[in-house]
């Protein structure tokens, strides 16, 4: 079966409310660990997970650190609009982004929109002591550059572009959004940010600014499990995967040809793809976002062995690319991972750079080929998902088998849920 034809409908279970986590269990580690072994299911508790893990392995863990994305005017009617920042475009670079001073623009979703007819929104506060005034100013189609109007579209068309200014040139956009923004919670915990959730929405290991929304598979890491991992050998490296607010996005069509994916952006350095050639190109890898990013860096890989000479904005892998295989046109022809990685460090060299900057659609279904990927470490995803479907790719069909156990076992679902380690 074409992978495209695949019906979301079959992938459907009954998840009651009850079984969703609106809070982690303390301490994070404590969660429950379920294990696929080869087709066998069992369960555990997370601090035990290096004991199921190879010696010598590598394991790869995203680093992005979720923002406080979510900022609220009210305007002098009343109304409340939330402004929603889901990517920057000047300056397009995350870090630029943070530390920029007076003004920067971000595309965002707009809650309330149609109360926003005109004018800029306004809200002061204070900062280091200091008052602010925070303007926003949402730049109507008609006001874009044809170059800004197809970014919107990029973006999947549900998306504004908002244009940020403040009145005090020594505070940093990262210092505003600390002061007045609110961290994204998942929609479907149907609570209110908690001051909690500022420390138990982010991994531990936490570096890169940039998410919307955590990997949460990482969330049941604690120091004192990474030691128990450094302590059996197992290398760890992490890549930067920036979470989009497009994880949530419902499959809505029929079959999931009539899904289009989001962009999410990628950040690898050069040190790991040495790390996947010392390790055959095979990790663990933590959460769906780490699995995208690995498997992703294959197909910029073999795209480089027909086109050495490309752009970083040429190497962003679509949608559909794995499926195009050995098909006319096709982008791989029998390149192996190790090509690929190599390709990737060879393009590193050539261009100077100590970093891959790259971005993927790259949708995961039943039908895919794995490249990289060997282990997985997830969470339990929401029924008719993409990321049900990337796990269904990965243990060959055999999802309702995990989530039955799961289902029947009192495991905790979704972010703030119980943990998993699938091993085909």
């Amino acid at each position: 079966m074409d992978t495209r034809h695949i019906r979301i409908s079959d992938y459907n279970y009954d998840l009651p409310d009850s079984r969703i986590a609106k809070f982690p269990v303390t301490p994070r580690d404590h969660s429950k660990l379920l294990l696929y072994q080869h087709g066998a299911v069992s369960e555990d508790v997370f601090y035990h997970l290096p004991d199921y893990l190879p010696e010598g392995a590598l394991m790869v863990f995203n680093n992005t650190r979720v923002i406080q994305a979510r900022i609220h005017f009210r305007k002098e009617t009343g109304a409340l609009i939330e402004v929603f920042l889901m990517e920057p475009v000047f300056p397009a670079d995350y870090e630029q982004m943070f530390q920029s001073t007076g003004s920067c623009s971000w595309l965002c979703m707009v809650g309330n929109l149609k109360k926003w007819k005109e004018g800029a929104l306004m809200r002061d506060f204070l900062v280091k002591g200091h008052e602010l005034t925070l303007k926003a100013t949402l730049r109507r189609g008609d006001e874009l550059t044809a170059e800004q109007r197809s970014k919107t579209q990029h973006s999947g068309g549900t998306n504004y572009w908002v244009d940020f200014e403040w009145d005090n040139a020594h505070v940093s956009f990262a210092e505003i959004l600390e002061a007045v923004g609110e961290l994204p919670i998942p929609p479907y915990l149907n609570r209110p940010t908690e001051e909690s959730d500022r420390t138990t929405y982010q991994t531990v290991y936490s570096k890169i600014k940039g998410s919307v929304a955590a990997p949460t598979a990482g969330l049941h890491f604690t120091d004192a499990v990474l030691s128990d991992i450094d302590r059996k050998g197992i290398m760890r490296d992490e890549v930067t995967l920036h979470v989009g607010a497009g994880t949530f996005k419902p499959v809505k069509s029929a079959t999931i040809e009539g899904h289009e994916m989001h962009s999410e952006y990628i950040v690898v350095h050069r040190h790991t793809f040495e790390h996947l050639l010392a390790h055959d190109c095979s990790a663990i890898a933590v959460g769906t976002t780490s699995v995208r990013t690995l498997e992703s860096l294959y197909y910029v890989g073999a795209y480089l062995s027909k086109h050495p000479e490309a752009s970083e904005e040429e190497l962003h892998v679509n949608q559909w690319d794995p499926y195009n295989e050995g098909r006319d046109g096709g982008l791989v022809d029998g390149v192996t991972p190790r090509e690929a990685m190599e390709n990737i460090l060879n393009y590193l060299d050539r261009n100077g750079l100590e970093a891959l900057h790259s971005s993927t659609q790259l949708i995961i279904a039943p039908g895919y080929e794995y490249k990289m990927v060997k282990m997985l470490v997830t969470n339990f995803h929401q029924p008719e998902s993409t990321l049900l479907l990337l796990v269904s790719a990965f243990v060959h069909g055999d999802w309702r088998c995990i989530y039955d156990y799961a289902l029947s076992h009192d495991f905790r679902f979704l972010s703030y849920g119980d943990s998993s380690l699938l091993i085909p």
